[in-house]
């Protein structure tokens, strides 16, 4: 049985009702084991001596409205490893609670705020303080649940984090629908398994998600008639579009953004129709394609 030294935050936000989980360990792909979340039920974090049937069972617990404590309850109750356990959750109302068993390695704790729980093992003393702190500072600032997830690891690894050292970390929110097309709970699940700075490196990669599928801001939309003739140029250069730089967004013009926008993974941003498109659209291809 190998210790999943870890330190975690388990929250959610009431504001967009998301659920997450924001996990950095010196253990190969931790947040495959660590991290568990359900839109309407709630999200798990289980680590120390991992027992992983705390995800799904506790989900499944408080999807039926059992409250967080009453789940921690009954997941430890009936194990016979439970000294050795370590979880965090918050239940489908946003109460959450923690454990953390008498035999998890020195330093072992946690911190419960309104909405979110801090929790750690095998740490630098000041660890899931320094975390707690931090998603206080944030979460009712800019950005998301995200985002205020990544800071307060970062803040957690600042202060010492893990003392083995640093390898991998992961962050994953859940939302009604709200997955790639709609069609699931898992808005985010973005992992790094196996890094010298995993934290920063998750980082880049939410920067990322935050292009490809953030929701647009109405004040960023431009008209495609003022940059029409640049993407013409553009696309020209791309090879998706041969004919002339005449400075109209005609339907020719439009089809060839259209395939170069879905190459780029860029669909969410804009979806071909309209007569305006998503500045960062523009930008990036013109990055990209200088």
């Amino acid at each position: 049985m190998h210790s999943i030294a870890t330190f975690s935050i388990v929250a959610y936000d009431s504001d967009r009702r998301e659920w997450g989980v924001g996990v950095q360990s010196k253990f190969l792909a931790a947040a495959a084991v660590v991290s568990w979340a359900q839109a309407g039920a709630g999200a798990v974090a289980t680590q120390a001596h991992a027992n992983l049937t705390y995800g799904p069972q506790g989900l499944e617990m408080m999807e039926k409205g059992l409250p967080a404590e009453d789940t921690i309850e009954a997941l430890i109750s009936t194990d016979e490893h439970r000294t050795m356990r370590q979880v965090g959750l918050v239940d489908r109302e946003g109460r959450a609670a923690a454990y953390t068993g008498a035999d998890c390695i020195e330093w072992a704790g946690h911190v419960v705020g309104v909405g979110f729980t801090c929790q750690g093992n095998i740490l630098v003393r000041g660890t899931v303080e320094a975390m707690a702190r931090r998603f206080e500072q944030v979460r009712r600032g800019p950005g998301e649940l995200t985002d205020w997830l990544l800071q307060a690891l970062a803040a957690g690894q600042a202060a010492g984090g893990d003392k083995r050292g640093r390898q991998a970390a992961g962050v994953l929110v859940v939302r009604e629908n709200g997955g790639y097309g709609g069609d699931n709970d898992r808005y985010l699940d973005l992992r790094v398994d196996d890094d010298p700075k995993p934290i920063q490196k998750l980082m880049e990669l939410v920067e990322m998600h935050h292009l490809y599928f953030g929701e647009v801001d109405p004040s960023d939309l431009i008209p495609l008639q003022s940059t029409a003739a640049e993407l013409q140029d553009l696309l020209q250069r791309t090879g998706h579009y041969d004919g002339p730089v005449t400075g109209v967004f005609d339907e020719v013009t439009r089809k060839s953004l259209c395939t170069l926008v879905g190459i780029e993974n860029l669909e969410e941003r804009w979806n071909g129709e309209g007569d305006m498109i998503d500045r960062h659209v523009v930008e990036y291809l013109r990055d990209k394609f200088p």
